[in-house]
């Protein structure tokens, strides 16, 4: 009995000492993979004052006020509302595809709503990013309910570069929720090294999909755009298209405008 209760004193030592010794770096892989809130607000901070086109909108989601940039329609009533979800590490008032779409679509008519998006330290990578996926939703979701309480019911989602997967994240469990139809701006980009884990689930987004690259965009948007064609087409919505801007990278420097008249383009043949 004694050299029974030895070892099971042994036992639970081991595992007590174990679970200290395990907790902290669980903790740690938890922490590595929650978005940067630091960070957001410091880029909160750079802009919220800086707004000139638009109001700025503080929208909550899971307890946690995020910026977000509201801009009416120049004239009204409005075709409709497209949310803007930005690229990676970026803001709502991003310089580069979102302000200029944010500040363009309301010269055709569309309000718009950019919102800020969850961030990680500028070192993250793609494979880090697919980790905080879900923590767009809830914001996500916020954009769509501050719409609807302004009783508008056309609203777009469109999204950039990494943003596009938290779009989609958020459109493959909320399929019912209103959206209308779904941009993505240079879907599926990864970094150097870092293929895609898997591919985009376009198949089972049954709304109109405009898919539009760039025709220098990143190789990874580039090469896996027949599949992502193909899994559009699968979904058999007739309103769905793939375009290219001619002349453009990822980030549409210099061809900004190409991108919004094909946007708008688009927009007005749903």
């Amino acid at each position: 009995m004694f050299r029974f209760r030895q070892i099971c004193s042994h036992l639970f030592t081991g595992l007590f000492f174990g679970l200290l010794l395990v907790l902290p770096f669980s903790l740690l892989f938890t922490q590595a993979f929650a978005s940067d809130l630091a960070k957001e607000q410091r880029l909160t901070e750079q802009i919220a004052d800086y707004i000139m086109d638009g109001e700025a909108v503080y929208l909550t989601a899971d307890k946690h006020q995020f910026l977000s940039i509201y801009m009416e329609a120049e004239a009204q009533p409005a075709k409709g509302t497209v949310i803007i979800l930005h690229g990676r590490g970026f803001h709502p008032n991003w310089p580069k595809v979102v302000y200029p779409l944010r500040t363009g679509l309301t010269h055709y008519n569309w309000n718009t709503l950019a919102i800020q998006l969850p961030v990680l330290s500028n070192d993250s990578s793609y494979y880090d990013y697919l980790n905080i996926l879900h923590e767009s939703h809830p914001r996500i979701s916020a954009a769509l309910n501050f719409l609807q309480k302004k009783q508008q019911q056309n609203i777009i989602l469109l999204s950039h570069s990494c943003g596009t997967y938290m779009g989609l994240s958020w459109l493959l469990k909320n399929q019912h929720a209103g959206i209308k139809a779904f941009i993505g701006i240079g879907m599926g980009p990864t970094d150097y090294g870092q293929p895609m884990l898997e591919p985009l689930a376009l198949e089972k987004i049954k709304i109109p999909v405009l898919d539009i690259r760039g025709d220098n965009d990143y190789n990874s948007v580039q090469i896996n755009a027949p599949r992502r064609w193909k899994h559009i087409q699968q979904a058999g919505n007739p309103k769905s298209e793939q375009l290219i801007v001619e002349d453009s990278g990822h980030y549409y420097e210099d061809t900004s405008d190409l991108l919004l008249q094909e946007i708008v383009n688009w927009l007005d043949r749903l």
